[in-house]
């Protein structure tokens, strides 16, 4: 009998081993056939183009799709209206998938190799029709493999508004809407595959506003006081600060209302503002000197100020332990092949970036996994990462050298090159998943590493305070 017993593990081994790979296999041929449907909702939201807390059309369509698949939808959780919860099964682990679809203003633009505008208010120059889309997938992927297969354990989609600037998940970590999730996985649209320990920038953001006493330019001008002239010197100070703040901050801002006639003192004036840094004290520290240069340029041009918080998120925290299964299944999936056609319209937007010649490799090949990542961008998931073990990866779904935030970004977007980087995405959170699922223990590894990461004494304070929702800031 002991000769034959490791003989019977080996045989039980193989067998559990060559199961799982069917249902692997399975699982990654029905989102292969899914592609055009999932296609469609992607570029239907992409036409839709709503931006942060407006996107109504966007959300219910996600949620009727996952409605539809046999899903529990809870709509307006934390006070939002577009924001929602669906849910399938039930017990340990909850695993979540994050899904956001808002879209940025200004950048409107038909899916065509060169500049031209599609006359829209704004355009998915962040790729999150698809984000929203993907996500949408592979919660519904997984929730098919865990009826089909009989196993326990709950599958959640958060539909996640207002991610540009808006801060919308920090209102749902604020109001404890992922207290009970065990693990959160989520995705970006890029211009690479990778799924290396990410890193983001916490941000603070606001929009500081000027009063002032309007006046006739030229027949009264001693009688106004220009809430623009406000602005002007809060921005003057402010740059000047840039030369004593740490190098690796960042401070953007942008005039939204300097007046509306040059002949009529303005009694009105807007600036909206984001600082950055990896590390949220940094930026709390910025932020409170940029609110002493708008009282300072308040009190030097005879003018009142106030100001309204509207983002506020944490750096991003990895967790190595789910970051690695994350990265083994991208590479297990793998990246991006363009047909001819995709080629040529890839090579024409190359062009436009400058680039010689069109980098194929960068969306067939999944970058090297590092445990170390330098952050540009800010992302509220930040916020969820501090709450629950959290992992994510990008995908190829522009053409390669495209910077987010552009034209170029949103027409890949609403072509098939965003869908198939889409599906990659798709199906490496589908087995994500179903490796957490089968292994319940590596949430618990999961969970001890956050613990130590974000340290035994962390409290979490959202960096916007207590204000609700921003729900206007885009109107």
């Amino acid at each position: 009998m002991k000769k034959i017993l490791p003989i019977s593990i080996a045989l039980i081994f193989s067998a559990t081993t060559v199961f799982s790979q069917k249902n692997e296999e399975k699982v990654l041929e029905d989102l292969n056939a899914k592609t055009q449907k999932y296609g469609d909702i992607a570029h239907e939201i992409w036409g839709l183009a709503e931006m942060g807390y407006l996107e109504e059309k966007s959300s219910a369509l996600l949620q009727k799709t996952l409605s539809d698949a046999g899903f529990t939808i809870e709509k307006g959780i934390a006070d939002i209206p577009t924001a929602f919860k669906a849910e399938f099964g039930s017990g340990y682990p909850v695993i979540a998938i994050l899904g956001e679809y808002d879209a940025l203003p200004g950048l409107s633009q038909q899916a065509v190799p060169e500049k031209k505008s599609a006359d829209k208010a704004a355009g998915h120059a962040c790729g999150h029709h698809l984000f929203g889309t993907a996500s949408t997938a592979a919660a519904i992927a997984v929730k098919d493999w865990l009826t089909s297969n009989n196993i326990q354990g709950t599958i959640r989609f958060y539909g996640c508004p207002a991610e540009e600037g808006g801060s919308g998940k920090v209102y749902m970590v604020r109001e404890g809407v992922f207290n009970d999730v065990d693990v959160a996985l989520h995705w970006h649209p890029g211009a690479q595959n990778a799924a290396s320990a990410g890193a983001a920038l916490a941000n603070k953001s606001a929009k500081f506003r000027f009063h002032g006493v309007s006046a006739h330019a030229a027949g009264a001008p001693e009688r106004g006081r220009s809430a623009l002239d406000g602005v002007e010197a809060m921005n003057a100070m402010v740059n000047m600060m840039r030369e004593h703040i740490p190098q690796d901050a960042r401070i953007h801002y942008v005039i939204t209302d300097g007046g509306k006639a040059p002949n009529v003192v303005p009694d009105f004036a807007e600036v909206y503002y984001y600082s950055r840094h990896g590390k949220r004290d940094v930026v709390i520290d910025i932020f409170d000197r940029i609110v002493k240069a708008a009282e300072g340029a308040a009190l030097g041009t005879g003018t009142t100020m106030d100001y309204e918080m509207i983002g506020g998120t944490h750096e991003l925290l990895p967790n190595l332990t789910l970051q690695k299964i994350m990265y083994d299944n991208l590479t297990k999936v793998g990246g991006v092949t363009y047909t001819d056609e995709e080629k040529a319209f890839a090579e024409k937007v190359s062009k436009t970036l400058g680039a010689e010649t069109l980098d194929l490799a960068t969306a067939a090949n999944i970058q090297p996994y590092q445990e170390e990542a330098r952050a540009y961008g800010s992302t509220d998931v930040g916020d969820v990462s501090y709450t629950v073990p959290t992992a994510g990866l990008g995908t190829a779904t522009w053409v390669p050298g495209t910077p987010a935030h552009s034209w170029q970004a949103v027409a890949a977007g609403g072509t098939s090159i965003g869908t198939k980087g889409m599906m990659v995405a798709a199906k490496t959170l589908t087995l994500t998943a179903m490796d957490i699922f089968k292994n319940p223990e590596t949430v618990k590894k999961a969970k001890a590493e956050l613990e130590e990461r974000r340290g035994a004494d962390f409290q979490y304070i959202p960096l916007l305070g207590n204000r609700p929702p921003a729900l206007d800031y885009r109107k």
